[in-house]
């Protein structure tokens, strides 16, 4: 039997197995990784290589991006930024049929950009904005399946873990330029719900009865215009060549760091090693993830599993527009049970040399890999955006899923857009140079 086919054939069994057992998913990606490789190697020389892998899968400058953007990340969401960006937010949507809602995604849109987290957005956006809802007599089912649909567009708006993530696994590939490109697919993301919020809006008449005067609306601008200041400042410092993507995430730091401290005076001294304990373990799951994927990378490398996979799928079709929506399938089966981190991880290795054979662009696959990856945060059984949107929303599951099927309906359209028009996703990296 082909090495390439048994080797793909031992990770898949083992990986499932450890999983099914509720092992850790960097536990048995490292696990598998190793069995996969035993029947070309000895016992020992296949432990000494797995080890040598995860030392120089995380041996890489470009990855203190990751833990300096949470410890950023973590600085705001606590830094009382929620608030000013939702007022913000407000005097934007105005009046608008379902103006709250409306506000809801637009705040999303921001704290998740600012905080890198979807989860985060869900959990500050709903528990402030949903009370406020429910008091202008919106359905809370409606709310919060608002609130969930919208979370993730701050993932693709940057800056953004998962796509310096891709960077590396890819073999490079500019953050800068995955930084421009996900811009208008997040911005599409998000007015693609802002339309159905209209709709729905409409029909049951949600309006919002707040009006704001010039004066008033001036004064919040100011107060939420320090947090939109770390967006301009720290992407538009990357893009600008005045520092790199690493270089930025300590700019990032040290800006939200001063602002909440001295700013808004919403963090102390003494709050401070509790959010750097919270970043520390969460970049640890994180770097691990990272380390022991890189065994999973070069078994694929070492055996060829990617030009097997490559040839299986191409022999399915010749039409590239099949083959991209198969991968779009796949990627949507695959976050509906497995985080982001682990599934860029994994997959990445596997879908690029296919997309790179039918002439994608490395930037605009990682992109659309992103997205599909997105939807699974917001999709049972491991959606973990969902989850939190429904329990700060106070709202069954079952019920949010029904009133969520539009939004989905209204996602696939824009992920299909990504997906067969590349300058959506080209078009801001080519504008700057970069692709």
């Amino acid at each position: 039997m082909n090495t390439a086919l048994v080797c793909g054939l031992i990770i898949l069994v083992v990986l499932a197995v450890l999983l099914l057992a509720g092992v850790p998913i960097a536990v048995a990606l490292g696990i598998s990784s190793v069995c996969a490789i035993l029947p070309i190697m000895d016992t020992g020389v296949a432990v000494l290589t797995g080890a040598q892998r995860i030392f120089s899968g995380i041996s890489v400058f470009s990855l203190l991006a990751i833990p300096f953007f949470i410890l950023a990340g973590n600085i705001m969401n606590k830094g009382g930024i929620a608030i000013r960006l939702i007022n913000f937010a407000k005097v934007l949507t105005g009046r608008t049929p379902g103006a709250l809602a409306q506000t809801n995604v637009l705040a999303n849109m921001l704290f998740g950009a600012i905080s890198g987290s979807g989860t985060a957005a869900a959990s500050a956006m709903g528990s402030i904005i949903g009370p406020i809802e429910k008091e202008e007599g919106y359905d809370p089912n409606f709310s919060a399946a608002a609130n969930i649909a919208t979370a993730p567009t701050g993932l693709l708006i940057p800056p953004s873990n998962v796509m310096i993530t891709f960077s590396l696994v890819s073999g490079g590939t500019s953050v800068a330029a995955l930084f421009m490109a996900g811009y208008i697919p997040g911005i599409l993301w998000g007015l693609a719900c802002m339309l159905v919020i209209f709709f729905i809006a409409k029909k049951h008449g949600y309006r919002s009865s707040t009006k704001f005067t010039a004066k008033e609306k001036w004064n919040i601008f100011l107060q939420a215009l320090p947090c939109l200041l770390l967006i301009v400042i720290v992407i538009g410092g990357i893009i600008g060549g005045i520092f790199t993507a690493t270089e930025g995430s300590v700019v990032a730091v040290v800006y939200s760091l001063f602002l909440s401290l001295y700013g808004y005076k919403s963090i102390k001294w003494r709050d401070l090693p509790k959010i750097q304990k919270e970043s520390a373990e969460m970049t640890g799951i994180i770097i691990f993830l990272i380390g022991v994927s890189s065994i999973m990378s070069w078994v694929m490398a070492f055996t060829n599993i990617p030009a097997l996979v490559s040839s299986g799928l191409l022999s399915i079709s010749n039409n590239k527009y099949v083959i991209l929506f198969l991968i779009n399938l796949i990627l949507l089966v695959v976050g509906t049970f497995m985080d982001m981190t682990p599934a860029c991880l994994i997959f990445t290795p596997i879908f690029l040399p296919v997309c790179q054979a039918l002439g994608m662009n490395t930037v605009h696959f990682g992109i659309m890999m992103i997205f599909n990856l997105c939807i699974g945060t917001i999709t049972p059984p491991v959606g973990t955006t969902l989850f939190v949107g429904v329990k700060v929303g106070g709202v069954k599951i079952e019920t949010v899923i029904r009133q969520l099927l539009i939004y989905f309906a209204a996602i696939f359209v824009v992920l299909l857009m990504v997906t067969y028009i590349p300058q959506i996703s080209l078009w801001l990296p080519s504008l700057m140079g970069y692709v």
